[in-house]
C-alpha cells in the first residue's frame, strides 16, 4: 500500500505606444517579483472500504487500488481489441438490465480506466459519476457492503481522473465523499479509514492546502498508533507527511521532530535507503533553518548511501547534488556551487532506465532557480523551456507547467522583457484558473506580478484589475497584515493615484503605515517610504484635485535611477 515518498520542495510587445491612452503617474516602490517555487510532488495510495467482506464478482475488496493502477495496466499488458470486449460487455449490462447495480458500477469502472489508459480523462468523468449514481441508488436501497464499495471505488477512482486533469479541488470533493462512505461503513478509527485520509491529505498538500492536509495526517497518525506497534513503518510515513505539512507552514522546529522520529522507524524496520531519503529532508529543514553545517552533513549521510545502493547516476543523487548547490550559493560558495549544478546537469542529460519526466523536469526547475539568482537569466530561461517541453505530454502535469511558465515569467521581467513576461504570468493563471487553484496565496502572487508586468507595458486598467484580485485573494488567504498583502496594497495605492482616485490611494496608504508602524516601528525604511508618499499625495491633494498628469516613462526611469542607488529590494519574501 502506498504511502509518503521522499520528495525532493528584447521585449517583444508589440503594442504600439503611439496607440495607447496618454500616460499617467505610478510609482511602485515594489516591483521586484516574486520568485515563484514549483510545488512538491506528493503521492499515495487509498485503501479498500471493508473489513472480511465476502468477495463479490464485480467488486472485489482491492477495486479502490486496483482502479488507481487498471488504466496504466491495461495500456501496457491489453490490446485495444481486449478494451473494447469490456467496453461492450459494460455497455450490454447497462443496456439489457443483466447486472446488479454493483457489477454494472464494476463495468463502468473498467470502461473509465480504458478512457484513461487512452488519454481521454475528460470522457471518463461522466462514466465514472454514473457508476456513482449507480453504486449510490444501490447502497441507499440497501445493497449492503458491495453498493458501498462500489461507491467509494468510483468516489476515489473520480478523484484519480480530475487530478490527472488538475482539477484539484473536484478531486478532493471526490476523495472526501469516498472517505465519508469509508467512515459509514468501517467507523472513524479502521487502519484503511488512515490510508485513505492520508491519501487525501496528500491530495491537499498538492493542492497547497496545509491546514486541511495537518488535520488529516493527524487523524492518520493517531489511527496509526492504535493499531500498529510502536515505531512502525506506517507511523514513519506519516511523520514525513507531517513534517512535509509542517515545513510548509515554516514550523520548521516541528518539521525536524517529525522527521527524527521517523528516521528512528525506518533504521529499527532495516529501511536504510529510507532514512537516507530523510536524511536529506532533514538537511532541507536544517538549510530553511540556516543551520548550514548540520545541513551539510545531513546531505553528505542522504548522497552516500544513495550512491553505494542506487548508483551514482541515479535521479536521487542528482537531487541531493541541486540541494548542496543551493546551499553552498546561500553560503557564498558560488563556485562549489556551479560545481555541483553541473553535476547534476551531467545526470540528468543521460537519465538512467527507470526515471521519470518529472524528476528529470523538477531537477532543471531547481537549477535554473540558481542560475537566475547567480545573474544567468539567459541560462535559467534554457532549464525552465527543457522542463516544460519535459511535462508538455505528461497528463497530469497542468499545474507544473504553470509554475514553470510563472518562473519564466519572473525572469522575463528581470530582463526587461514585459511583454514575454506577462504572456507568460497570462498563460500560467489560465492554467491554475482551470485548475481550481484560483483562491491560493500561490495566485494571489501571480496575480501580483502580471500586473507588474502590465503597469511596464502601460496597462494601466489591466493591472487595476489584478491588483484587486490579488489582494482579495490575499486578504482572504494570508490576512491584511501578511507582507504580501501589504506589498499589493502598495502597488494598488500607486495604481489609483496614477488613475486619479487619489483618495483611494491615500485611503489605502494610510492603512498601510499604520500597519507598518506598529510592525516595523517609525525608523524602519518601509515605513519612510511610505511616509514620504502619502505626504506627498496629501500636498498635491490640497494644491488641487486635478493636477496635471506627468509621464509614466518618465516616473518608472525615477524609480530605476532610485533603485541602482538603494540597491535591488525584494518586496515579496519566497
Amino acid at each position: 500500500m502506498p504511502g509518503l515518498v521522499s520528495h525532493t520542495h528584447t521585449d517583444t510587445d508589440t503594442d504600439n505606444p503611439e496607440t495607447q491612452p496618454i500616460p499617467v503617474p505610478i510609482d511602485l516602490p515594489h516591483e521586484t517579483p516574486l520568485p515563484i517555487k514549483e510545488k512538491a510532488a506528493i503521492v499515495g495510495g487509498y485503501g479498500r472500504i471493508g473489513p472480511g467482506q465476502p468477495r463479490s464478482r464485480a467488486v472485489p475488496p482491492e477495486a479502490g487500488p486496483r482502479h488507481h493502477r487498471v488504466g496504466r495496466q491495461r495500456g501496457e499488458g491489453a490490446g485495444l481489441r481486449d478494451q473494447g470486449v469490456e467496453v461492450v460487455r459494460a455497455k450490454r449490462a447497462e443496456g439489457e438490465g443483466e447486472a446488479e447495480g454493483a457489477e454494472l458500477a464494476m463495468s463502468l469502472h473498467v470502461v473509465a480506466a480504458i478512457y484513461c489508459s487512452l488519454g481521454r480523462f475528460e470522457e471518463a468523468v461522466p462514466v465514472l459519476e454514473r457508476a456513482i449514481k449507480v453504486a449510490d441508488v444501490g447502497s441507499s436501497g440497501g445493497g449492503g457492503a458491495d453498493h458501498a464499495l462500489a461507491a467509494f471505488s468510483g468516489y476515489m477512482q473520480l478523484g484519480d481522473t480530475h487530478s490527472m486533469l488538475a482539477h484539484h479541488d473536484r478531486s478532493i470533493a471526490s476523495y472526501d465523499a469516498g472517505l465519508n462512505i469509508q467512515i459509514q461503513a468501517l467507523g472513524d478509527s479502521d487502519p484503511r479509514v488512515a490510508e485513505t485520509c492520508r491519501y487525501l491529505a496528500e491530495a491537499n498538500v498538492q493542492a497547497m492546502q496545509f491546514d486541511e492536509a495537518e488535520v488529516l495526517c493527524k487523524k492518520t497518525l493517531e489511527i496509526h498508533r492504535e493499531h500498529s506497534a510502536p515505531a512502525s513503518l506506517e507511523e514513519a510515513a506519516d511523520r514525513r507527511l507531517m513534517a512535509l505539512i509542517c515545513e510548509a507552514k515554516g514550523d520548521y522546529e516541528s518539521a525536524l521532530e517529525h522527521l527524527v522520529l521517523a528516521s528512528m522507524a525506518m533504521i529499527a524496520n532495516g529501511q536504510d535507503g529510507e532514512v537516507a531519503a530523510i536524511d536529506v529532508s532533514i538537511g532541507d529543514v536544517y538549510l530553511s533553518l540556516c543551520r548550514f553545517d548540520e545541513a551539510v552533513f545531513s546531505y553528505q549521510k542522504g548522497l552516500t548511501v544513495f550512491k553505494s545502493t542506487r548508483g551514482d547516476n541515479h535521479p536521487s543523487v542528482a537531487s541531493v547534488y541541486v540541494r548542496l548547490a543551493d546551499l553552498y550559493y546561500k553560503t557564498g560558495k558560488f563556485r562549489e556551487s556551479k560545481s555541483y549544478c553541473e553535476n547534476a546537469l551531467r545526470i540528468y542529460a543521460k537519465p538512467i532506465p527507470g526515471t521519470t519526466v518529472e524528476e528529470i523536469a523538477s531537477g532543471l526547475t531547481e537549477i535554473s532557480a540558481i542560475y537566475e539568482a547567480v545573474n544567468e537569466p539567459e541560462e535559467a530561461l534554457k532549464l525552465l523551456q527543457k522542463a516544460m517541453k519535459l511535462l508538455e505530454d505528461v497528463p497530469g502535469q497542468r499545474s507544473a507547467i504553470a509554475g514553470i511558465e510563472a518562473q519564466m515569467g519572473v525572469i522575463f521581467y528581470m530582463v526587461g522583457k514585459y511583454g514575454e513576461a506577462r504572456s507568460s504570468f497570462e498563460s500560467a493563471i489560465e492554467k491554475l484558473r482551470a485548475s481550481g487553484e484560483r483562491k491560493s496565496a500561490f495566485f494571489g502572487v501571480m496575480l501580483n506580478q502580471m500586473g507588474l508586468a502590465c503597469v511596464q507595458l502601460y496597462k494601466i486598467d489591466e493591472a487595476a484589475e489584478l491588483f484587486e484580485e490579488a489582494r482579495g485573494i490575499l486578504e482572504q488567504e494570508c490576512g491584511p497584515c501578511h507582507p504580501d498583502t501589504l506589498g499589493v496594497y502598495s502597488n494598488l495605492a500607486a495604481i489609483y493615484d496614477a488613475m486619479g482616485r487619489v483618495e483611494d490611494a491615500i485611503e489605502i496608504l494610510e492603512s498601510i503605515l499604520k500597519v507598518r508602524e506598529e510592525k516595523l516601528g517609525t525608523a524602519n525604511p518601509d515605513v519612510d517610504d511610505e511616509k514620504k508618499r502619502l505626504a506627498e499625495l496629501l500636498k498635491e491633494t490640497g494644491r488641487s484635485r486635478n493636477r496635471k498628469a506627468k509621464s509614466l516613462l518618465n516616473l518608472i526611469d525615477s524609480n530605476s535611477q532610485r533603485m541602482k542607488k538603494e540597491g535591488t529590494r525584494r518586496w515579496f519574501k519566497s
